[in-house]
């Protein structure tokens, strides 16, 4: 088939060499930037910090990343916050455009969207995606989110489907993407969700066969759908639950999908020079806590009770401090073991944030990263 110039020009991305995005490196732990694009990022706290959603902070943050050698910026994909005092995450960067202007602003770090497939057709997701891949040079990737807050659904005037039925609107979201960066020429597609009749896009992602791939689903249908489809599963859980849960769904891509899975998980770190000092900053980030916004939180994610208020609590606290991820508390040399705890129970990589993104990422990289590499997680 002859195709015009400008499309024989732009068949390209998968024949233009590239170096693997960074997220597939060697490190024995990958190390990545969590939720920094949002007002608050991984903390829902009054505790003072200099941390503030401009952009100059995210150059600074995603510059800093980059010289320190890491291999992941994922931004939070959020259209509303959520309440209570602080109304946590209410300002956010919009992720693709942020990634756009990452990419150009960096040399090497990987550099995420957060999507939530509702809230964008694959026809133009695909496309921006595209975009952003060859602005990266192919360091461009994706977080996959099938939409689960119901004031952001209600936003785009969207009904909230069921849970099982959001995995089968996200794999066919996925499935007509991907049509779109492998077909030549033009394709109709005809799905549940989806109908589109002439389908094409150009030029290709430079990423062959698509840009890398992230998805945090940890229910049973949630992981079905990462060991299907995505790179990397990104879960929170306590480090002694992890290795069965890894074991598990590495075993579900290779057994039933022929393909090999990720898993990384997210975490707040509180590092000091003592660990006196930095309990007692992860302590007053909880004693200054936003516990109405933490009780939205809770409503939408389910869990309520009025028999087991001292675990609600407990609940609460852990998405005050980290969003419901791990905290890493200490010294840099406790930091350092913690991480390497992790790596330990089968992550390969963790993806993290600080109350106050620009000071600590850069006393995480002259005080914590030495120490790393000294126990032998990265190099």
């Amino acid at each position: 088939m002859t195709y015009p110039m400008h499309e024989t020009d732009s068949l390209l991305g998968h024949d233009k060499p590239v170096n693997e995005n960074p997220v597939f490196s060697d490190q024995k732990l990958k190390l990545g930037i969590f939720a920094a694009n949002c007002s608050g990022g991984v903390v829902m706290s009054h505790e003072p910090t200099g941390f503030r959603v401009t952009w100059e902070q995210q150059l600074e943050i995603a510059r800093t990343a980059d010289r320190l050698g890491m291999e992941a910026m994922v931004p939070v994909g959020r259209w509303t916050g959520f309440g209570g005092e602080t109304n946590f995450n209410g300002v956010c960067f919009e992720t693709y455009t942020w990634a756009a202007g990452l990419a150009q602003a960096t040399e090497n770090i990987g550099i995420f969207t957060t999507t939530h497939v509702p809230t964008v057709h694959p026809i133009v997701a695909a496309k921006m995606a595209t975009t952003v891949d060859h602005i990266s040079g192919g360091r461009f990737g994706m977080n996959l989110v099938m939409g689960w807050f119901n004031p952001e659904m209600e936003l785009f005037g969207r009904k909230q489907l069921e849970h099982d039925e959001r995995y089968e609107y996200g794999q066919e979201w996925i499935d007509f993407a991907i049509e779109l960066w492998n077909e030549k020429g033009t394709f109709d597609h005809n799905g549940t969700f989806f109908q589109s009749t002439g389908a094409h896009a150009y030029p290709k992602p430079v990423q062959d066969p698509r840009p890398a791939l992230l998805n945090a689903g940890a229910s049973p249908r949630g992981q079905e759908f990462s060991a299907k489809n995505v790179d990397i599963n990104l879960i929170a859980l306590p480090t002694e639950e992890a290795p069965d849960y890894i074991t598990g769904i590495k075993r579900l891509a290779n057994d039933k999908y022929e393909r090999d899975i990720d898993v990384w998980t997210y975490c707040l770190v509180v590092c000091r020079e003592t660990e006196k000092e930095a309990k007692a900053a992860q302590q007053a980030i909880i004693d200054n806590g936003d516990w109405a916004g933490a009780k939205n939180v809770m409503d939408v994610l389910g869990i309520q009770s009025g028999s087991f208020s001292s675990q609600i609590e407990k609940y609460q606290e852990r998405f005050i401090a980290g969003w419901g991820g791990p905290n890493l508390v200490g010294t840099p040399e406790q930091v350092a073991e913690q991480f390497a705890e992790l790596s330990e129970a089968g992550m390969g990589g963790a993806i993290f944030g600080f109350h106050d993104y620009t000071t600590e990422l850069k006393e995480f990289g002259a005080e914590v990263m030495p120490q790393m590499r000294k126990i032998g997680i990265r190099h």
